[in-house]
């Protein structure tokens, strides 16, 4: 009997040893983490989230879906110069920006319990660094004309869904072939 509880016991005396030693080689980022881990845990249990009775982030969200999400819907673009200047383009839909892409540009592989992000060549049989997120681009309301913009560098861009009549979008300059005056009211 002896020899039986000394055969069934040592499984269990070298988990809680291997679990002791595991525990003391704990890195000081492991370490840390559990303290960041309990210091939250703490905090939730202190503060719980609130709960909304209603989501104004998700009205707008909504809201952009059904403004955004028709055929056929003009985007009135308002660019401001460095110099305080403004200019428009009349695009069909919202501009795109040109990191935006139709097919995954990265692929995830597995291997020797290792992980590898691979860049994916993008629709042209190129590769992007993902760098050109700040230039835009679309199609000429009524002449379908490419058109694209970058924004930065002290210019920025406005977008409506309307053509706008305050003072500095009133007098802005026609920048592509599309006027105000060439679109239905």
């Amino acid at each position: 009997m002896r020899k039986f509880v000394r055969t069934a016991l040592a499984p269990v005396v070298a988990l809680v040893v291997g679990l002791a030693l595991t525990s003391c080689t704990d890195s000081s980022q492991d370490k840390e983490n559990k303290a960041k881990q309990k210091g939250y845990d703490h905090l939730v249990a202190q503060q719980p989230a609130g709960r909304m009775e209603y989501s104004p982030t998700r009205e707008a969200i909504n809201q952009w879906v059904k403004t955004w999400g028709k055929r056929g819907k003009l985007s009135y673009v308002y660019i401001q110069n460095a110099n305080g200047e403004y200019g428009y383009f009349i695009m069909k839909g919202l501009p795109v920006p040109r990191c935006k892409m139709l097919t995954p540009t990265e692929k995830v592989e597995h291997s020797d319990g290792g992980v590898a992000v691979l860049a994916q060549p993008g629709m042209d049989g190129t590769y992007t660094t993902g760098s050109t997120c700040n230039a835009y681009y679309g199609f000429d309301a009524t002449t379908n004309a490419y058109m694209e913009f970058t924004v930065g560098t002290n210019q920025s861009f406005f977008l409506f869904d309307k053509p706008m009549s305050m003072p500095e979008y009133a007098s802005a300059k026609q920048l592509g072939p599309t006027s105000v005056k060439d679109v239905p009211k």
